[in-house]
């Protein structure tokens, strides 16, 4: 081909080669929002709009004509918004965003032609919403502040009690049996609760009954290893068995045959020295009651159970509910009860024998620790069960406690010294649903009256507005019990100083949610009015459920979590439905600890304020549901929660003990 010829050919060519590519330029896609032939880009989104919820933002937009899908920009500052999505939907619902930060938005809408230009800019600020309105709120003042005794979450027979046993921290040798209990030989007698028998009960199977105060040595030694405090019993009636022969004592009673005179102070009787192995009856009928204390003193040398800042203290305390002697150990007190008078000045003449031991021997009795008088319940408090020297009145100083109070402040102001240091009563909540008292109210299934009679049970010890179903209430005071409240104010007034004890209460529902909500507010309770020292009385049976209470002060966690060492004021709205107990711990600065219980049987929105909370609140709870089907009824995790500033809002379900660990 010649050269004109090619020439005209590459002409030719070229020009088609321009003319295909305007085409592609008119009809291929080429983005941008460049258009083309055959089609176009969608125009951009109309009517963009954005919605806010708890760390969400939801947009909506008019879908573009021809677009087939849009592209979802967002930023923290106005135009500088990028894509965080590709989506066919005219919706999207942003998830990923903080709550109180602004975040802006544009769409853009495409298809095959290409993209449009951003929509109008919209913008959203996502918030938490409120919280629901509170059932319930909760007042704490933290600037009114409580110790907590270490001694409220005590037992009676540590040893014996359903295992695992939570973290007690004290132990009770008490109880009937231990009334006519000869140190010498370990003899007891069981009084009422079996045919009046001497025995060897306190030791059989268990100790060597040879050894003197074996029995006691092996409780204290117990609780030792454990970790805990004890109280044992020291005989104040005046007779003990004569030894363990098995021996169903015959009536006419009194019948002191079968027992040993006590005295309690030695040299008053006798010339010898202490020893730890005191001579049979034979050759010394008396049993020294001093010398006992002496005797476990030895048998724990260099310990100071009974002296100062021992690492875990025995306290005494004076026989058990004398003012039963007379239906309980007739065997020994015959049909007639000891008089009130004739009972203070036994107590007062036993106290000073034990107190003078610090005389002789300063180091190891330093700072003997006696409980009395050990009332039975209400009826010994208040008219020492009908003695006729009494004559009380409901709101009168003129019940057993205050005439006990009085008669030991002046003996007290007489010797020197503080002769009894802890009033100590017995509570078996006499409350009723109007038929069955609570204490006897012990299944899984119960009733929802006696649920409540349950669950309430616990207000009589504090709550002026709170009158229970029972004999109390209805024939003597005809107003609401407080019995702790009563018993402070009797103290304040005549023996300023004393501290409380209740080492016997039950309130039932061992084997239901109400007996764990019932324990757990019997603690807080006692945490909260002051109380040094309490101890729960095992029923017989099972009774994980109330166990459960006291795990949710102790071991909360499983592990070793506990309640707080300082019990912060917390006050209900309403009582009847929610309590707070408060608690600040001494050892970690910062946590807070409360529990919360609900006794109603409906979910309560919990409102908390006043104190001043940073961190993590950690969950623990128990409900109904939660406890089916564990071996152990004890509080479960359900997760925790950021917690900052003076107020903590929290649901809590019906018939439930929550824990809040804030730290």
């Amino acid at each position: 081909m010649n050269f004109a010829a090619r020439s005209i050919r590459f002409t030719l060519l070229l020009s088609s080669t321009l003319a295909l590519l305007s085409l592609a330029g008119c009809g291929g896609y080429g983005g941008g929002g460049n258009t083309g032939g055959g089609g176009n880009a969608p125009a951009a989104p109309t009517g963009l709009a954005a919605t806010t919820a708890n760390a969400q933002v939801t947009l909506t937009w008019n879908a573009s004509s021809g677009a087939t899908g849009y592209y979802v920009k967002r930023s923290t500052t106005s135009g500088g918004e990028t894509q965080i999505a590709a989506q066919s939907a005219t919706g999207y619902t942003d998830n990923a965003v903080t709550n109180g930060t602004k975040y802006y938005y544009v769409v853009v809408a495409y298809n095959s032609y290409g993209q449009s230009a951003n929509s109008a800019e919209a913008n959203a600020t996502p918030v938490a919403p409120p919280p629901p309105v509170a059932d319930v709120t909760i007042t704490i003042d933290p600037t009114k502040t409580k110790p907590i005794s270490p001694y409220i979450y005590g037992t009676n027979f540590y040893s014996g009690n359903t295992s695992p046993q939570p973290n007690f921290t004290f132990d009770r040798d008490g109880g009937n049996r231990w009334t006519a209990y000869d140190w010498i030989n370990n003899g007891s007698n069981a009084g009422s609760d079996y045919f009046y028998e001497n025995d060897n009960y306190l030791c059989n199977g268990s100790c060597n009954a040879s050894i003197p105060a074996e029995a006691v040595r092996m409780f204290i030694a117990a609780d030792q290893t454990a970790g805990l405090a004890s109280l044992v019993t020291f005989q104040l009636q005046g007779y003990v068995s004569v030894d363990t022969t098995t021996v169903q004592v015959p009536m006419p009673f009194p019948n002191l045959n079968y027992f040993r005179p006590v005295v309690y102070k030695k040299n008053t009787a006798s010339n010898a020295s202490f020893t730890v192995t005191p001579p049979p009856a034979t050759t010394d009928k008396n049993v020294y009651i001093d010398e006992f204390a002496w005797a476990l003193d030895q048998k724990f040398s260099g310990m100071n159970i009974f002296g100062t800042n021992p690492a875990h203290p025995t306290f005494i305390s004076l026989d058990n509910e004398p003012d039963l002697w007379n239906s309980t150990h007739a065997e020994v007190q015959g049909s007639t009860n000891v008089s009130s008078d004739s009972f203070i000045t036994k107590t007062t003449t036993l106290s000073k024998a034990l107190k003078d031991l610090k005389v002789q021997f300063p180091t190891q009795f330093s700072d003997v620790v006696i409980f009395g008088p050990v009332n039975y319940g209400f009826n010994g408090i208040y008219g020492w069960q009908g003695d006729p020297t009494l004559n009380p009145t409901p709101n009168g100083a003129d019940w057993f406690a205050d005439k006990y109070l009085a008669g030991i402040k002046a003996a007290s102001t007489t010797y020197g010294a503080p002769l009894v240091d802890v009033y100590d009563f017995h509570w078996y909540s006499e409350a009723t649903d109007g038929t069955t008292r609570v204490t006897n109210m012990t299944g899984s299934s119960l009733t929802d009256a006696q649920v409540q009679a349950i669950v309430q049970s616990p207000r009589s010890l504090w709550d002026p507005t709170f009158t229970e179903n029972s004999w109390i209430t209805n024939s003597v005071l005809h107003a609401p019990i407080t019995i702790l409240t009563r018993i402070q104010s009797k103290i304040a007034a005549a023996n300023p100083g004393m501290k409380i004890a209740i080492t016997e209460y039950e309130n039932g529902g061992f084997n239901h949610i109400a007996g764990t909500i019932a324990q757990a507010d019997n603690l807080g309770i006692f945490g909260s009015q002051g109380v040094f020292a309490a101890n729960f009385w095992p029923p017989n049976g099972t009774y994980s459920y109330t166990l459960a209470g006291f795990r949710a002060f102790r071991g909360f966690d499983g592990i070793n979590a506990n309640f707080g060492d300082t019990s912060l004021q917390a006050t209900s709205s309403d009582a009847a439905s929610v309590v707070v107990y408060a608690s600040s711990d001494s050892t970690t600065v910062g946590r807070i600890v409360f529990v919360a219980i609900n006794r109603s049987n409906s979910n309560k929105v919990t409102a908390i304020n006043g104190q001043a909370l940073s961190g993590t609140a950690h969950l623990y709870q128990m409900t109904g549901p939660s406890a089916v089907g564990q071996a152990v009824v004890q509080p479960v995790s359900i997760g925790t929660m950021a917690v900052t500033g003076p107020s903590l809002t929290i649901t809590l379900p019906a018939y439930s003990v929550t824990t809040i660990d804030v730290q």
